[in-house]
């Protein structure tokens, strides 16, 4: 979502007469687009201003500012810690970014604008893209789920869903500039409505765009998948097989305690009915340890529902406590020691699950969209499978963006290894 708002406001600072710079240091404006989501990623942010002062004291009229999601929530500590940063805008106020270029040379001292809005979608700004194969096009804005542990809700606003014609738009435009796949971006992304359908619809309208090789969505809430959206992936052979499923927890008291709207089970549930329809759909899941109040035989249910799924790909995190949020009111917060044990164990049990998944594949002919240069050999390409794996394979006769039918001789980590189809062939010509 980052990199997607951070292309709108490239495209903002390009109608403006700016363009972009790999040298910082002949910088006119620097814009930090930021994430509050974990302490971590804030941590970051000050770090980069504090290297950013230096410019800015032998600049003086250098624009620097910090957009985003950590500009909403965190704006009076911004001003208060780094009173060099002129402007700090929520990630409803981009629109202003070319009036404040325009009254630059103005006396302005500060612009802060993080009015949240229950309508913003940016619909009529296309984003400032650089050549690639993937495209991310925001749907959504905003969530109303309200995860105790989540700042989302409290830094993007409400939930609120672009026209479908509109994006329909922005994927024809991205296919017309030579993307050949399309994400599509939402904090809950499977929660878009709009009077003329819901994801669903849009899902089905998208596959239908002549040029689009592949579309993926993230990140969905189990909440809000269905059989129709599952049937309708498997109807559609350009929408892939994989679907990010965020777990977070499994155990039932710590998921109503995060607020999560399901139980165990109905996320087991939800898993088999995926896999009926769909049997070689690849699954991938977000998980948090050391959640308030949980305890060691809760984390060992965590550890059952990785097993007893087998998730392709894994995304773990120590609880990260967000002011604000409910979840940071609890007493019963847990050790940071114990959070990073429990986070290497479970670390080290999806690594092995997910070789052990990739393994499965050995012997097997995967379709793998080529994605860049191996940065192993000049002589290999790295591409990714539908189901969002990495693969290795060798460059003879593809180019970038092709679609090669490669067959896995090797799965190592997360990554697989593999031969194209079509050398396979040669070879064996060759040997008779």
């Amino acid at each position: 979502m980052n990199v997607y708002d951070s292309e709108l406001v490239g495209s903002l600072l390009n109608k403006s007469g700016y363009y972009a710079t790999k040298n910082i240091k002949s910088a006119d404006v620097i814009f930090l687009n930021t994430c509050a989501i974990r302490e971590k990623a804030e941590e970051t942010v000050y770090n980069k201003l504090d290297s950013l002062q230096s410019l800015k004291k032998n600049n003086p009229s250098l624009l620097l500012g910090v957009l985003g999601c950590m500009a909403q929530n965190l704006k009076n500590e911004i001003l208060e810690s780094k009173p060099f940063v002129d402007v700090v805008l929520g990630p409803d106020s981009y629109r202003k970014i070319p009036e404040i270029i325009n009254n630059r040379n103005n006396s302005m001292d500060h612009y802060v604008d993080t009015k949240l809005s229950k309508f913003e979608v940016y619909d009529d700004i296309l984003p400032s893209r650089k050549n690639g194969i993937n495209a991310w096009i925001s749907i959504m804005r905003g969530c109303d789920k309200f995860c105790s542990f989540c700042i989302v809700p409290f830094t993007r606003g409400r939930e609120r869903s672009r026209s479908i014609d509109s994006i329909k738009f922005e994927v024809i435009k991205a296919v017309q500039q030579g993307f050949v796949e399309i994400t599509l971006l939402g904090q809950n992304v499977n929660s878009y409505r709009t009077l003329n359908g819901n994801f669903t619809n849009l899902l089905e309208e998208i596959a239908q765009i002549d040029g689009i090789k592949r579309i993926r969505y993230t990140s969905p809430h189990p909440q809000d998948i269905d059989e129709d959206l599952v049937r309708i992936m498997n109807k559609y052979n350009n929408i892939c097989n994989h679907i990010h499923l965020p777990l977070q927890s499994g155990s039932d008291r710590i998921l109503k305690r995060m607020n999560r709207t399901y139980t165990k089970q109905e996320f087991l549930s939800l898993v088999e009915m995926i896999r009926h329809i769909i049997p070689d759909c690849t699954l991938s899941t977000d998980i948090i340890v050391g959640f308030p109040g949980e305890t060691e035989d809760e984390f060992e249910e965590t550890l059952e529902v990785m097993n007893k799924v087998s998730f392709n790909l894994a995304y773990m995190f120590k609880y990260s406590s967000r002011p604000g949020t409910k979840a940071s009111e609890y007493s019963d917060q847990i050790p940071e020691v114990i959070k990073q044990k429990r986070l290497e164990m479970l670390i080290n049990i999806q690594r092995e699950i997910t070789i052990i998944e990739n393994q499965k594949h050995i012997g097997k002919t995967i379709d793998v969209l080529v994605e860049k240069e191996s940065k192993r050999s000049i002589k290999k390409w790295t591409g990714r499978s539908e189901g969002n794996m990495c693969v290795i394979f060798d460059k003879i006769g593809t180019n970038i963006k092709d679609i090669v039918k490669v067959k896995v001789k090797s799965a190592h980590g997360v990554t697989m290894f593999g031969e194209p189809v079509k050398l396979l062939e040669r070879k064996k010509n060759e040997a008779a």
